[in-house]
């Protein structure tokens, strides 16, 4: 590691002189700089190639996971991995821990998502070239380097549509293969409580955007519904003012979310350990983002969160009441202002400081009382905690307690979220270059944004409705 790390930072200090402007004046100079470099290259390859052996004795290629495995093996390997997964704006997450039960579960998902392909008429053998993404991922890796060197893509791989080289930081990569990007997903959903109940909708592979036409109804008043569809009691002969409905445009234009990670040339070796980490970590970072997008995304280069739609009432604090307090009357103006048709659907998203005043909540009943907050089996008999008879989920997207959206009420069914299919994967050596690392990035193209532009005025009564409800700040 510190040889490589050595010559690499030598072959760093030789090319600034090849580009001096001494250097280039003299024909000479130029010529023995160039040799120079040619041998330092030679080296880095030659102590590459030793410590990749040395890597494959350790840990051999391509091994298969099984239930034996050594843990402690495992943890040394999660240990030299250095894995550090982030987002765009370069923030890192801690090492994840490796264990077979996490190759094992990515498996599964592949397993599951190529029988989904078949059924749609995918041919494993032509389609699915790679027999895990580690491989694939290797094989991105090795492409990156011969394309370097002047050598051949690994003609397995399928380019991205922008035809971008892969080891542009800012263009596209390879296509991830479709089974493993739907293993991804399906990861990514079957862990989130909230992507798991929006209205999602796939576009094409030539799309960039969806635009939707929807009824532009802010009011259940006769005249008003569907925004503007009315009927009429009439007699024999009577004559009525034709109406029709009124429709919105709903535009979605794809946002970009990278994931990043980050590691060493050691394990790279390992196909069994690209797939159950990267896989699992990956999974986890677009649903974590992708989530936070859908609670508060500005709309601004990333979708339009709920938490800054127009279509959210804010519940006015009681009278008196202190900060960062939740009381029963916030709960019932919670549920009396939410839309009737989304009380089958909605949920209770809370932060989970909020938990303390939840449990001690009770509706009093002459001199007794009765909860409100049921817990997880024992009263409620259910996987969730309910309140009011709907789930309560604990989110980390959830606000700080006492701001708006520390508790809210949401009927994520009318909530859209577009993505366009598949996941690209590019690779680079030159990021972390001086640490040996390779970084691997993840491509995922996504928007949503509430259906409702805002909450609706009821039939009779003045408090107007909506599927998206909180407390206001306290």
């Amino acid at each position: 590691m510190e040889k490589l790390v050595e010559l690499r930072r030598k072959l760093g200090a030789l090319t600034e002189e090849l580009n001096s402007d001494a250097v280039l004046a003299d024909a000479k100079a130029f010529a023995d700089k160039e040799k120079e470099i040619g041998d330092v290259n030679a080296q880095i390859e030659r102590a590459s190639r030793a410590r990749a052996a040395s890597a494959a004795l350790a840990q051999p290629i391509g091994a298969a996971v099984a239930d034996d495995v050594d843990p402690s093996l495992a943890a040394r390997a999660a240990q030299g991995f250095g894995l550090r997964a982030a987002q765009a704006s370069g923030d890192r997450l801690s090492p994840n821990v490796y264990s077979p039960a996490m190759a094992r579960q990515f498996d599964g998902y592949v397993r599951s998502a190529r029988s989904e392909l078949r059924a749609s008429g995918v041919q494993a053998e032509r389609d699915l070239p790679f027999r895990s993404w580690g491989e694939q991922l290797q094989a991105i890796a090795r492409s990156t380097l011969a394309r370097q060197a002047g050598g051949e893509v690994d003609k397995r791989l399928t380019r991205a549509p922008t035809g971008a080289s892969e080891v542009d930081a800012t263009g596209g990569g390879f296509l991830v293969q479709a089974d493993f990007q739907t293993a991804i997903f399906m990861l990514a959903h079957d862990m989130g409580e909230i992507l798991s109940r929006v209205n999602k909708i796939p576009i094409s592979e030539n799309a960039n955007g969806l635009k939707i036409n929807a009824v532009d109804e802010t009011s259940r008043s006769t005249g008003s519904r569907w925004g503007g569809v009315q009927s009429y009691w009439v007699g024999e002969g009577t004559s009525v003012t034709p109406t029709k409905p009124k429709f919105r445009r709903v535009e979605f234009d794809l946002k970009k979310l990278f994931s990043f990670a980050y590691m060493t040339d050691e394990l790279l070796q390992d196909s069994t350990a690209l797939t159950a980490i990267l896989g699992q970590a990956f999974a986890e970072e677009i649903m974590f983002m992708t989530e936070d997008g859908i609670v508060e995304g500005s709309g601004t280069g990333q979708p339009l969160g709920i938490l800054n739609s127009p279509a959210l009432i804010q519940v006015a604090k009681a009278n008196g009441q202190a900060t960062q307090t939740i009381l029963k009357e916030n709960i019932d103006a919670v549920w009396s202002r939410l839309w009737s048709r989304s009380r089958k659907d909605a949920a209770w998203f809370i932060n989970q400081d909020a938990l303390p005043q939840l449990m001690s909540m009770a509706q009093v009943v002459g001199t007794g009382g009765a909860p409100v907050y049921l817990p997880p089996g024992g009263y409620a008999g259910s996987p969730y905690a309910t309140l009011l008879g709907r789930p309560v989920i604990e989110t980390e997207y959830s606000s700080a307690l006492g701001s708006v959206g520390d508790i809210a009420l949401l009927d994520l069914s009318q909530y859209t979220l577009i993505d366009k299919g598949g996941v690209q994967a590019a690779t680079s050596m030159h990021v972390a270059f001086l640490t040996d690392e390779m970084v691997f990035r993840i491509t995922y193209r996504t928007d949503g944004q509430p259906m409702w532009k805002s909450p609706i005025t009821p039939f009779k009564g003045s408090n107007t409705r909506s599927p998206f409800v909180a407390i206001a700040a306290r």
